[in-house]
């Protein structure tokens, strides 16, 4: 592998643990706003609301992007709103670790895609990462706490699951004319905020409890700083980064890496709520970690699409 390949693999896995602590803080973010009486798709509506709001003079000037919409709008649909709605909603029928396992299946679904419906070779890499990490994963959420068995809420959690594949298969990029990370995310959420709405109802939300503080490790944190936090870190940020960290990746290899984002998460849960981790969650911890660094030494058999030089234009491959 040459240089410029090595240097394009270590800016691409920077990319993804900086994704990963900006997804994982979501979870001990939100908790707070939950337990003041937000209902938690109402955080999640917030959360994406917010980002769409951030980003919509960008979404303004991507618009031409839409001339290839199908991309766009599944993004929105799926990557973004799809995946809020079906995990909360999974929650709420079964353990918050079996549905959290079931959605970081996403890795097996994203290789079984890239194998039967794109066609392309798994390496063997690739396939051993994605084993030690849903393993890992596995005793990270201590899975047989408390486990029930719920077809529906399995469906949700499965549901949420396959728009994570939406999610890496899209960020990857690739075809005749690629949009660049900024455009795919500024229109996306505009896309996934309307389609949150409609199962949110923001119209019912306690927008006075937005006015209050959050206890958040002893230290009472006002609930906007919080939304604000969840808008603007755990999803422009987190969104961007993991968008420039497939493209350089591939889908395969950065789902696995992802998987990191549950450990950090809960290293995070410990240090902002308190919540401890005990010697198996550290264990497994350890084997999402070794999975990531075998996902990583994975080359893929097609690279994925380069990466977008200029992230506020629609660029077409030569």
């Amino acid at each position: 592998m040459g240089s410029g390949a090595s240097g394009t693999r270590r800016v691409g896995l920077l990319l993804a643990l900086v994704s990963a602590v900006a997804f994982g803080g979501s979870g001990p973010i939100a908790k707070p706003l939950i337990d003041a009486g937000i209902d938690p798709l109402q955080v999640a509506f917030l959360r994406v609301a917010g980002a769409a709001l951030v980003l919509s003079p960008l979404a303004v000037r991507h618009l031409p992007a839409l001339r290839h919409p199908t991309r766009i709008v599944s993004y929105g649909l799926f990557a973004v709103a799809g995946v809020q709605a079906c995990y909360f909603a999974a929650i709420s029928r079964i353990p918050v670790g079996v549905a959290l396992l079931v959605e970081y299946f996403a890795p097996v679904l994203v290789l079984a895609f890239v194998r039967v419906v794109l066609r392309r070779r798994v390496s063997r890499a690739a396939l051993v990462g994605v084993v030690f990490a849903v393993v890992g994963l596995a005793n990270v959420v201590e899975v047989w706490s408390g486990a029930r068995f719920d077809p529906l809420g399995l469906a949700l959690a499965l549901g949420a699951a396959c728009c994570q594949v939406v999610y890496f298969v899209l960020s990857e990029g690739g075809g005749a004319r690629p949009v660049s990370p900024t455009a795919m995310l500024a229109v996306g959420l505009l896309v996934g905020a309307a389609a949150l709405t409609l199962v949110a109802r923001p119209w019912t939300l306690p927008w006075h409890l937005l006015a209050t503080a959050a206890p958040v490790r002893g230290v009472a944190v006002p609930a906007w700083l919080l939304v604000a936090w969840l808008a603007v870190v755990t999803t422009v940020i987190a969104y961007l980064t993991g968008i420039a960290a497939v493209r350089r990746l591939s889908a395969p290899v950065g789902s696995t890496v992802a998987c990191l984002e549950a450990v950090l998460a809960a290293l995070l849960a410990w240090l902002l709520l308190g919540q401890s981790m005990t010697a198996i969650q550290v264990a497994g911890g350890l084997l999402v970690l070794a999975g990531a660094v075998i996902a990583q030494r994975a080359t893929p058999a097609t690279p994925a699409a380069a990466p977008v030089k200029h992230s506020d234009e629609l660029v077409a491959k030569p």
